[in-house]
């Protein structure tokens, strides 16, 4: 029940037939069920918090549910708020949120629920402070020495502030499990750190669920599960060079010796088997996908049980294709648009370019190649495409229904070598660009600037066309040096929408759908502004020091447009900002306290739920304002409130704590309301270590962006 084991998925819990117990079937991740097949590629959570939909987002998680389930997987590997994004050169970030803590909360709290009402067990992680790629496991140095893994060192009100903020989200939501990171935190393993994983998961937070290690991400056997670690995964059996698990025969040994009380493996059993019986996983659950051996973890002759398999199914639905088509134009933001370019307007003669526009040209696995669109990242959070709709067939299709002629050239390469010449007639009357951007586990991004020769590209194309738009896909943020080119009208940040890019992108640049994403991160003039926090130098990759890996993160919670807000530096584009092609008025503020004169702490003796101390959780103040459509057009906008604390709080210039996407017809209005709760309005007191609210008024600000916030009052609970 603890120890994994070779089997057909890319984690196993074996089956214990006396107890008529299944098995425990584990799969990646948080976009799709990566080791099938007949299976849809969704959107990614970079994609979600562009869009600023929680409804969309749990629907998300509620199809991406139901695929898992139908493949007989009761775990879900997903989803991700570990990365944050501390760094925007971090090469995961993607497979999270967003670096607000907020707004990652909001999130995944929608996503793990809509994952567990699909009847599927959901794993929040990687847990805690994993953020960056590069030296994330112990490697060895040319002398045989062991040089351990990144060492992210923070101190206690960062940690609650910013990244255990959307961790309490999630346990608050019910996640049945958390894995855990292979860095290290302040010295100790993730693994195997009692702070993290006893005093604040399961103490602080409440967390009653089990945690997980990352593959390959336990060092110690006893150590690790006093600890606080449940699981052991993938066990240690074929994996990592044949490593035995330190779990296993281990813990049975550890019992008998009496160096393990048989009480705390009741513990890790019980909260194993939990979520198994509270999701009623034990009646009717469908077997293990017929095709999973075939791309899991381990081949069958080397399975030590005896796992029984069920058909190969499609669990593909065009509901799911058409929530993912949906959630694609939703997480598109439209960042420039001069004159009016977008909409487009039925133009006869299309030129599309860019090596980002193709189909796939080396198969259905995702990678870095060179020719072809990139709809979703790589790793371990990829997923594995039966069909993409590039771009440019998505493009082709819609100007062939109006009788349109379409241009291309889809090699970079000859474009910067020989320009449009190819292309008749001309000139054309408008030029689309589509750029990409990879990153992937395993490794961290080198720069922000869109790879394959991207700026090259787009100066050429607009050279020869007054009327370019570029398009971006892939990893964010990305610094836009020809962002001012009078002849780039407009930009749009594309991000990674899934298997229906194509339709989706379509759906944005002739207007069927307003574009209504917002950033979910900072676009800054250029990547010096962006304070690096990525630990690597050409020392470090030979030194002898085991412990020379260390990541400090002396910035606190000034991270992403809180750092730029600190230095009140000027930035391409702020965090929230979008453009619709609808416009909106906000007006009427309206602060509402629902208690007087609070305690300034919860009461320490009141309940613990999961996320926390019960007051917590409690609303103690509301937010409201009229959000008016003055366009002619209908179209969607994001009102956002963000807090400014009085200075005892030692907080950032502003934080978000409320967003709500509206839809409206030309002239409509509606009134949204912010609950604000105990949390929102509190700060961490590393002296009396709990949560607490500030004495003197908060500074309520409304509006449209981070730094469009027209409408402003004070707050005092």
């Amino acid at each position: 029940m603890v120890t994994g084991t070779p089997g057909p998925c890319v984690g196993n819990i074996a089956p214990i037939e006396r107890l008529k117990f299944s098995a425990l079937c584990l799969q990646d991740g948080p976009l799709a069920i990566r080791q099938a097949i007949y299976a849809s590629v969704f959107s990614a959570q970079l994609s979600a918090a562009a869009s600023w939909d929680r409804s969309l987002a749990r629907q998300r998680g509620v199809f991406m549910g139901n695929e898992f389930r139908g493949k007989g997987a009761q775990i879900a590997l997903g989803p991700v708020v570990g990365p944050l994004g501390r760094s925007p050169f971090g090469g995961r970030n993607w497979e999270g949120f967003s670096p607000d803590t907020y707004l990652s909360g909001e999130l995944v709290s929608e996503t793990v629920q809509g994952i567990q009402s699909a009847g599927v067990q959901a794993t929040t992680k990687h847990y805690i402070l994993n953020e960056q790629e590069t030296q994330r496991n112990p490697s060895k140095n040319e002398n045989g020495t062991t040089i351990e893994a990144i060492s992210s060192n923070i101190d206690d009100k960062t940690m609650h502030e910013t990244y255990l903020w959307p961790f309490a989200n999630a346990v608050h939501a019910g996640t049945a499990s958390i894995m855990c990171s292979y860095n290290r935190i302040n010295g100790s393993y993730g693994c195997a750190n009692s702070k993290t994983l006893n005093g604040l998961l399961k103490e602080e937070l409440g967390f009653q669920g089990y945690v997980m290690s990352d593959w390959g991400g336990v060092h110690s056997g006893v150590a690790s599960i006093e600890a606080g670690l449940d699981m052991n995964m993938p066990g240690g059996i074929g994996f990592v060079k044949a490593r035995p698990s330190f779990f296993g025969e281990n813990v049975t040994a550890a019992v008998n010796n009496g160096t393990l009380s048989i009480e705390r493996v009741n513990d890790m059993v019980l909260r194993i088997m939990t979520p198994y019986y509270f999701l009623n996983q034990d009646v009717g659950f469908p077997l293990v996908d017929g095709y999973t051996p075939k791309l899991g973890f381990y081949p069958p002759e080397n399975y030590v049980y005896n796992f029984t398999l069920g058909p190969i199914v499609d669990v593909r639905k065009q509901e799911h294709a058409k929530l993912i088509r949906t959630l694609g134009a939703a997480g598109t933001v439209l960042l420039k648009n001069v004159n009016a370019s977008l909409p487009l307007k039925q133009p006869k003669n299309i030129g599309v370019f860019g090596n980002d526009a193709a189909d796939f040209t080396q198969g259905f696995a995702n990678d870095n190649y060179d020719i072809g669109t990139l709809a979703v990242g790589g790793g371990s959070g990829t997923g594995r495409f039966t069909y993409v709709v590039s771009p440019l067939d998505a493009i082709k299709s819609r100007a062939q229904s109006y009788g349109a002629l379409v241009q291309y050239i889809t090699d970079n390469k000859a474009i910067a070598n020989k320009g449009l010449s190819s292309l008749a007639p001309t000139p054309l009357d408008v030029c689309i660009v589509f750029l990409k951007s990879w990153a992937s586990e395993g490794d961290d991004r080198t720069t922000l600037i869109a790879e394959w020769n991207s700026t090259v590209v787009v100066e050429t194309t607009a050279a020869s066309c007054p009327n370019t738009i570029v398009v971006l896909h892939g990893a964010a943020p990305n610094v836009l040096p020809w962002a001012n080119n009078p002849n780039v009208t407009a930009i749009l940040a594309g991000h990674m929408p899934g298997q229906e890019t194509g339709n989706s992108i379509v759906d944005i640049l002739w207007g069927d759908v307003d574009p209504s994403g917002r950033l979910p991160y900072t676009i800054a003039n250029n990547e010096t502004q962006y304070a690096r926090n990525l630990v690597n130098s050409t020392e470090l990759q030979t030194t002898t020091d085991p412990n020379a890996w260390q990541a400090d993160f002396v910035e606190g919670n000034l991270i992403d447009y809180k750092e730029f807000d600190a230095q009140n530096a000027s930035v391409a584009y702020e965090f929230g900002f979008g453009l619709s092609y609808a416009t909106f008025e906000i007006s009427d503020l309206q602060i509402k306290a629902a208690v007087n004169n609070a305690p300034r702490t919860p009461d320490p003796q009141a309940q613990i739920i999961p996320g926390g101390n019960i007051e917590l959780w409690t609303t103690l103040a509301t937010v409201g304002v009229t959000v008016k459509n003055t366009g002619e057009v209908a179209g969607s906008t994001v009102p956002q409130l963000y807090l400014s604390y009085p200075d005892e709080a030692k907080l950032p210039v502003r934080s978000l704590r409320g967003f709500e996407k509206v839809s409206l017809d030309s002239g409509a209005s509606i009134t949204v309301q912010f609950p604000l709760l105990r949390r929102d309005l509190s700060y961490w007191d590393t002296s009396a270590q709990t949560w607490r609210l500030p004495t003197g008024d908060i500074m309520a600000s409304v509006g449209f962006s981070s730094r469009n916030l027209p409408l402003k009052g004070t707050l005092t609970v």
